[in-house]
């Protein structure tokens, strides 16, 4: 990360604007997440997500709506229990990172995704028609 992206400061939320929270600086690399899982919680066909230290990422409204749930062992993904807007998700095995869902930032940041991942299970009525890297499951080195 450069010393810009260390500065920046980026706020995001949900869509009812319930809950709300600021970043001290910008998200990891962003890559579309093609698994069933993050398929059937966005809703789509794959889901936006970049990875953002614990630390960084401050709730400033709404810690009373945010709702969490259990998608696999492990693994918590929350999301406003009002509106349902995602927003980020957590393992338990990795407490200092969360995976932002990049759709819920209110500034658009000049960082463009950096692969695609689990696209051993994506959507088959998706095509993929970018350059950007393919990989059956997770990124290298995550």
């Amino acid at each position: 990360m450069n010393e810009d992206q260390e500065s920046t400061r980026l706020s995001g939320g949900c869509l009812c604007g319930a809950v709300r929270y600021e970043l001290d600086r910008a998200p990891g690399p962003i890559v579309l997440c093609h698994c069933g899982q993050c398929r059937k919680a966005q809703g789509s066909a794959f889901a936006t997500v970049a990875p953002v230290a614990t630390e960084a990422f401050r709730l400033v409204r709404g810690a009373d709506r945010l709702r969490g749930f259990q998608s696999s062992p492990g693994k918590w993904r929350s999301f406003c229990g009002d509106c349902g807007s995602p927003i980020h998700s957590r393992r338990d095995d990795r407490p200092a990172m969360l995976r932002l869902r990049v759709g819920s930032l209110d500034e658009p940041f000049d960082q463009p995704p950096a692969a695609h991942i689990h696209v051993a299970s994506k959507a088959a009525w998706w095509t993929i028609d970018d350059a950007l890297p393919q990989y059956p499951g997770i990124e290298p080195g995550r």
